[in-house]
């Protein structure tokens, strides 16, 4: 069995719906609070391994939640969906990570995170990578952490710059394929990772080979979005999947689209169970 490893964050989302979001100094009333699972990490793993399941893909979990009804909740999800959370880690005395999220009409959002034991995961919770196929990062835990954990993997090694942040040059070094959106590759300008992929949302994505000097356009499919949260999460996870079970990057790409338009479909951060209805509706 090839197997997914995600080094990442796992969060509350508290999640609020509303007409339209206020401007600067401004109120605005909003639907029913709801609080879920989430975290750029967890909604990868959970991804990954619904994705996964039918394509001898397992998936494993690494990252750090507080000793609360929250970190339970998060991790729980995790392993609801059939990934491995044995390298999760319980913080006593801090709290799981949160995000604070808005949805508008279109179903837009905005996030703001508090990382809270996220910010605890160091290169010491990092376990061997002697079975990993692919190894999944993003920018929701410390950096020195994310550096560590992809130069130790021996393996495909796929990076989100999300939330952007600058990143040693080391750690692209040490990426293999590079996943960023519009707005994040526009931040980073050059950079020295010869495979890439660029999401454009409903446009759908460019994947960028430099070493076969080709850009492929794979194109989104047309939805009706309900809510955005996640759906990058859900893209990601499906690259990584793709790529573990032996797609070179533009088929898993093709692939990675589907599964972030079926995200966009549905409220929450996370991937639902995807059942045979949606596999062909979606082509996955």
């Amino acid at each position: 069995m090839s197997r997914v490893l995600v080094v990442g964050s796992l969060n509350a989302d508290l999640v609020v719906r509303t007409e339209r979001f206020p401007g600067p100094g401004e109120t605005v009333a909003g639907e029913d609070l709801t609080v879920g699972p989430g975290g750029k990490g967890a909604n990868q793993a959970v991804a990954a391994a619904r994705l996964g399941a039918g394509a001898g893909v397992g998936v494993g979990m690494v990252g750090a939640i507080g000793d609360d009804d929250h970190g339970r909740t998060v991790r729980d999800a995790v392993a609801a969906a059939g990934a491995d959370v044995d390298r999760v880690a319980v913080r006593a005395g801090t709290a799981t990570g949160t995000a604070v999220i808005t949805v508008d009409a279109a179903g837009d959002n905005t996030i703001v995170v508090s990382p809270g034991a996220n910010a605890t995961l160091g290169p010491e919770d990092l376990p061997a990578f002697d079975d990993v196929a692919v190894l999944t990062l993003c920018l929701e835990i410390p950096t020195p952490t994310v550096l560590a954990a992809a130069r130790a993997a021996g393996t495909t090694v796929l990076l989100n710059l999300s939330p952007y942040a600058p990143v040693p040059p080391e750690l692209l070094d040490a990426t293999d394929v590079l996943v960023v959106n519009e707005h994040e590759a526009a931040l980073l300008g050059e950079h020295p990772v010869p495979r890439s992929v660029v999401t454009r949302g409903a446009a759908g994505c460019e994947v960028h080979d430099a070493d076969r000097d080709t850009v492929s356009t794979v194109e989104a499919m047309r939805v009706e979005p309900v809510d955005t949260t996640g759906s990058g999460d859900a893209f990601l996870a499906a690259v990584a999947v793709r790529l573990a079970a032996g797609d070179d990057l533009v088929d898993a790409a093709r692939y990675a689209v589907r599964a972030g338009a079926l995200a966009v479909t549905v409220a929450g951060a996370q991937l639902p169970p995807v059942g045979d209805d949606e596999r062909i509706r979606f082509g996955l």
